[in-house]
């Protein structure tokens, strides 16, 4: 058995809008997206899994999640509904895992107000990924961006630090020479996500 519904989460500051060409290639795939669209500054949590659980509906579903739509992707994991044991992947594209040091950097200055309640978010300390769902973790090392202006020799794809983009307890962590944005748009990306999608399931929910 595959996967046939996918949930799309974007990332800080943006929509759903950023995500649909990649939504239009999955449904070229014969998938079935939810491209959630939701307030990043102030994320109505219930709201957003109440959604995810009804797009469910008792069919093994993957996420395909850029940046911090990652770490919505983990809250909804967390909250351990019904539906969420139906869950078989998550794919992740520059998501800091591990709280991102961009983020804490603008927390601490005076343009903190710029984050509203996407702090509480961006600033968790995961190191470990422990549910049932398999990680796919993808990063960018094209360092365009504010964070090699923060951090001379670190690796990042200019936003998200690579090592913040890996946890233990992932399936796969896969690197490619984008930046944070272009990971949303790359065609080597889009395969293998689908390529990822394509193998058997692993997650049968519980009776």
């Amino acid at each position: 058995m595959h996967v046939q519904k996918v949930v799309v989460l974007h990332g800080l500051y943006m929509s759903g809008l950023v995500m649909r060409p990649l939504c239009r290639r999955l449904h070229k795939q014969g998938y079935q997206t939810l491209n959630l669209t939701y307030n990043t500054l102030s994320p109505d949590l219930d709201t957003i899994c109440t959604r995810i659980d009804q797009f469910i509906d008792n069919e093994p579903t993957a996420f395909v999640c850029h940046s911090m739509g990652g770490l919505i992707a983990r809250r909804y994991l967390e909250r351990n509904s019904k539906q969420s044991h139906w869950v078989d992947s998550v794919i992740t594209l520059g998501t800091p895992h591990k709280g991102s040091h961009l983020a804490r950097e603008i927390h601490d200055s005076r343009f903190k107000g710029m984050l509203k309640n996407s702090i509480e978010y961006l600033l968790a300390d995961n190191h470990h990924w422990p549910f049932k769902a398999r990680l796919y973790s993808i990063a960018g090392d094209l360092p365009v961006g504010l964070m090699p202006l923060l951090s001379r020799d670190s690796i990042s794809d200019g936003t998200v630090l690579i090592d913040e983009t890996r946890v233990t307890g992932m399936t796969e962590h896969k690197v490619f020479p984008l930046t944070h944005t272009s990971l949303i748009y790359s065609r080597r990306v889009l395969n293998y996500i689908v390529e990822t999608l394509q193998r058997p399931t692993s997650t049968v929910a519980d009776d």
